[in-house]
């Protein structure tokens, strides 16, 4: 990322990350895409199984940020359309259902983007190419 000190906000998606694993997300990956977008430094997605999860993910991830000093800017998407966006500012969380995520394919959208699969908390996140 150059000169760029993207600390707080990689240290920002990993918390949002594990509060959406804290409430069972599945496939939860960060995209690195400070260097391809000047809205944000991350990108957050996850899963889940249906529009309740959801509710439930997107709802403890804003209360994961808030609390390290981070309320949501923005609040996008409803429960039916399968697809929930939490904006922080520099770290953007996606949460959709299974289904819409394949529909969307923001992996494939942002393929040039440093990813990095998030894994259980024990074994917290992997680099993995995207």
């Amino acid at each position: 990322m150059g000169s760029v000190d993207t600390s707080a906000s990689r240290e920002l998606a990993r918390r949002t990350a594990g509060a959406a694993a804290e409430k069972k997300a599945s496939e939860i990956r960060l995209l690195e895409v400070g260097e391809l977008l000047a809205i944000a430094d991350f990108f957050v997605l996850c899963s889940a199984a249906n529009p309740r999860q959801m509710d439930v993910i997107a709802e403890e991830v804003e209360q994961a940020a808030s609390a390290a000093g981070y309320p949501a800017t923005r609040r996008e998407g409803e429960l039916d359309s399968g697809w929930v966006v939490r904006d922080f500012g520099e770290v953007v969380v996606h949460v959709f259902t299974e289904d819409q995520r394949r529909v969307y394919d923001l992996e494939r959208l942002w393929r040039e983007a440093p990813a990095e699969d998030y894994g259980p908390a024990e074994t917290g996140p992997t680099s993995r190419p995207a």
